[in-house]
Order: structure tokens, then sequence, then C-alpha cells
């Protein structure tokens, strides 16, 4: 039973984990924007509360659960039964 459990909480995280990944946009602004101070906008400055920073926050989040359900699972603490 524990071990169905842990084995859909692992695929449904790991699916959260690549739509996650695949909606946040790119980190590098390149040269250009290191130059002309594009990390200064209103949109960097509140990254928490946008987007972006929900993307950032449910990916690390989604990783953090995929690990230790994967640990967990890899170090037999749960048996097929």
């Amino acid at each position: 039973m524990f071990y169905l459990i842990a084995t859909i909480i692992v695929t449904i995280a790991s699916v959260i984990l690549i739509i996650a990944v695949c909606l946040q946009e790119g980190k590098s602004a390149g040269l250009s924007g290191s130059i002309s101070g594009g990390s200064e906008t209103y949109w960097s400055r509140n990254k928490g509360r946008s987007k972006e920073g929900r993307l950032e926050k449910i990916t690390i989040i989604m990783m953090v659960i995929f690990f230790v359900a994967a640990i967990l699972l890899n170090v037999g603490l749960f048996t097929k039964f």
C-alpha cells in the first residue's frame, strides 16, 4: 500500500516538475542585459510575487518531494505487497 502511494507521489511530482520547468523563461539576459542594467526592472525586484517566482518555488518544492520519495522507494523502506 505504501509502495503504491509513494509511486503515485513520484509520478505526480515528476509530471508537475516537468511542466514547471518547461514554463519557466530563460535566465540569461545576454551581454546587453547585463550592461544596460536589465536586471533592475520592476519584475525582477518583485520576482517572488510574479509568475516566474511562483514557478521557481513550485520547481524547488516538487524537486524535494520527488527526490525524497524516490530515495524512500529505492532504499526499500516500502515493501511491495
